[in-house]
C-alpha cells in the first residue's frame, strides 16, 4: 500500500532540514518571498538545499516573483521543483522549464475543478486555505470535503495541518501528499523536531493508498 508523501515547508536552517530528513520527510520547502517570516536568502537556501540527501526533493516557493529573480535563484540553488503561490499564469509557471506545483487558495466561491483545469502542465496542485491578502501560511484549515476526488490531477493538501489532524485530513481527502509549515513549529520559521517527527508518524497512519 503506497503512502502519502510529506513536505515540510518553510525550512530556514540546515538543522531543521536535517531533522526533517531524519524524520522521513519526502520534501522540504524553501520560501523565496521576503514578507514571509520563513523567507531565506539565496546563500542560506543553497546551504540548506545542499545539506539534504539526493532523495529529498527541494522545493522553492515563490509569490508573483519577477522572472529574473526566479532565474537568479535557479542559477545558484539546486531546486528540484518550483511552487507558485500567487496569481501566476500557466505560461509564467511553464517558462522556467522546471516541474512546478501551483497553489490554489480555496476561496469560498472558487470552482475548484475549473481552477485546477487551468494548470494542465502542473506536476501537482496544492490546495491551501484562503485568507484575504495572505498568500499562504495562515495556520487555518478549509473544508476538506471541497477536495475533488476526480480532477485527474495530483493533489497536495495544505492549510492548518498539525500532528493532531493530519491523519484525519488524509483519510478525508485521499490526497497524494500533505504540506505543513506552521503546524510543526515552535516559533515562525523555527521547526520543532519532535513535532515534525510526530507529524510524519501520524501522516503514515492516515495513508490510504
Amino acid at each position: 500500500m503506497a503512502r502519502t508523501r510529506i513536505k515540510i515547508c518553510g525550512i530556514t536552517s540546515v538543522t531543521d532540514a536535517l531533522a526533517a530528513q531524519v524524520a522521513g520527510a519526502d520534501a522540504i520547502g524553501l520560501v523565496f518571498y521576503e514578507p514571509s517570516p520563513r523567507a531565506v536568502d539565496i546563500e542560506l537556501a543553497r546551504e540548506i538545499a545542499c545539506s539534504v540527501g539526493p532523495f529529498v526533493t527541494v522545493v522553492g516557493l515563490f509569490v508573483d516573483a519577477e522572472p529574473a529573480y526566479v532565474n537568479t535563484v535557479l542559477a545558484q540553488v539546486p531546486l528540484h521543483v518550483l511552487q507558485f503561490h500567487g496569481d501566476e499564469t500557466p505560461a509564467y509557471c511553464e517558462s522556467f522549464g522546471r516541474p512546478y506545483l501551483k497553489a490554489i487558495r480555496m476561496r469560498p466561491e472558487l470552482d475548484t475543478r475549473s481552477a485546477i483545469a487551468d494548470y494542465p502542465s502542473a506536476t501537482a496542485i496544492l490546495l491551501d486555505a484562503y485568507r484575504p491578502g495572505i498568500p499562504g501560511g495562515t495556520g487555518e484549515t478549509f473544508d476538506w470535503q471541497r477536495v475533488p476526488q476526480d480532477s485527474g490531477k495530483t493533489i497536495i493538501l495544505a492549510g492548518g495541518l498539525t500532528p493532531a489532524n493530519v491523519a484525519e485530513a488524509i483519510r478525508s481527502t485521499h490526497v497524494y501528499g500533505v504540506d505543513v509549515s506552521g503546524g510543526v513549529e515552535s516559533a515562525p520559521g523555527q521547526k520543532d523536531a519532535a513535532k515534525v517527527k510526530e507529524f510524519i508518524i501520524n501522516a503514515s497512519h492516515g495513508s490510504y493508498r
